[in-house]
């Protein structure tokens, strides 16, 4: 890689790392050169005693979550999907679910970053900590992360708990859900006054998961998709799919025990547009009840509303810096890789986050201004500074950085 990096500095070019090509942003997207870490995706160490990995930045997470199974050992936390680089998961500010837990850097120990001229930083709470606290979220404008020492937990096993339960109810009793589990998350469902909820903690329980083939992927998968497809022509049947497949299909209790990876997952299906925001904890309720008015009286919104809750950290541009979030993620499917209109739903929903001072996730498609960034990141104008200082001449920007960091060269 060192080699690219001079090659782009002898003929003027920008690089750009990707990773497995997730993010539905033009954040990795550039013109000049590009570095794909997929082979750089080796386990270098595993210290089971002190429940530590390390890694280099290409690997999946997926892979990671296999090696350190076998090993006895867990991460913490994880996001939704998991064919994800651990790189591009820090870098973008990747999170999971619950109170007490992090965003998937909050469980980095040490990182090696490659910067423009070709140097590796060695880089931790330790050393050269102002450098580790911009290049926990950094979105690949420091350098390539080619290696990542994380933290990791005892091997455990999830008890999930799902049910069904009217919104407000949700809310009104929100601390109570935020404490009775290790990771809360709901799921509202638009055009109705109804949510699921679900509850995952640790246990000892052997593993017992059910599922069914007709209900999880023929209704749940494929007539879904068939139906959204069919709203394409008539919008006004969306509110009666969310209603159908929240009270027939989704709202019964149910429970199920797995390896922790196979429950903090989960099937995304088919494509999607997707947009989502950090707020502040407290906004929650009326944030979620401002959405739901304006989708009530503007817009056939597909479900689910997804809620996530992060505690806060330290990184400068993580969406949860000094301040404990609410993740509230909005999608809008793309049944049969069909173009649906979505643009009005976005801005709208970007208001409305703004409104309670929201912050973008960095690896969706947010519009925000870097004026409106800087408002909202306390310490934006420092990892601007630290970024210039390890890439003056701006080898790792792109379009989408540029924009965002208000650059011009």
């Amino acid at each position: 890689m060192d080699l690219v990096l001079a090659l782009a500095r002898f003929n003027n070019r920008t690089v750009k790392v990707v990773g497995n090509h997730h993010s539905p942003s033009d954040i990795a997207c550039t013109d000049d050169y590009m570095i794909s870490l997929k082979y750089m995706n080796k386990v270098l160490e595993i210290n089971v005693e002190r429940k530590i990995a390390k890694v280099e930045g290409g690997i999946l997470i997926s892979r990671l979550n296999k090696v350190l199974n076998e090993n006895g050992l867990g991460l913490s936390v994880l996001g939704s999907v998991s064919d994800i680089t651990l790189a591009g998961a820090i870098s973008t500010g990747t999170h999971g679910t619950g109170k007490e837990f992090a965003i998937l850097s909050g469980y980095v120990l040490q990182l090696d970053l490659m910067t423009a001229d070709g140097t590796i930083h060695t880089v931790s709470m330790e050393k050269e900590a102002e450098i580790f606290l911009a290049a926990g979220v950094a979105l690949g404008a420091l350098g390539i992360i080619t290696s990542i020492t994380v933290q990791c937990e005892p091997s455990f096993r999830l008890h999930e708990i799902k049910y069904g339960m009217k919104l407000y109810d949700m809310l009104d009793n929100l601390h109570i859900h935020l404490e009775s589990s290790d990771h809360f998350r709901a799921m509202w469902y638009p055009h109705t006054d109804d949510c699921l909820v679900f509850h995952l903690s640790r246990t000892s329980k052997p593993i017992e998961r059910k599922s069914s083939w007709f209900w999880d992927y023929f209704i749940g998968f494929f007539m879904l998709q068939f139906l959204y497809w069919l709203s394409s022509f008539f919008p006004s049947v969306v509110p009666w799919i969310n209603q159908v497949y929240y009270r027939h299909v989704h709202s019964a209790r149910t429970e199920a025990v797995d390896q922790s990876d196979r429950l903090f997952n989960f099937n995304c299906l088919f494509q999607q547009y997707v947009m989502e925001f950090a707020i502040p904890i407290e906004e929650t309720a009326v944030t979620l009840y401002r959405l739901k008015a304006w989708i009530e009286n503007n817009f056939y919104a597909h479900l689910p509303v997804e809620i996530r809750f992060v505690k806060a950290d330290n990184f400068y541009l993580s969406p949860c810096y000094k301040r404990a979030s609410c993740y509230i993620n909005i999608v809008m499917y793309r049944p049969f890789n069909k173009k649906i209109s979505y643009e009005k739903y976005w801005n709208a929903y970007e208001d409305i986050m703004l409104t309670a001072n929201g912050r973008p996730h960095w690896a969706k498609d947010y519009v925000v201004s870097s004026q409106q960034l800087q408002k909202s990141y306390p310490c934006f104008d420092k990892f601007l500074k630290i970024r210039k200082s390890l890439d003056p001449d701006g080898m790792f920007l792109n379009k989408n950085l540029r924009k965002a960091f208000d650059l011009n060269f």
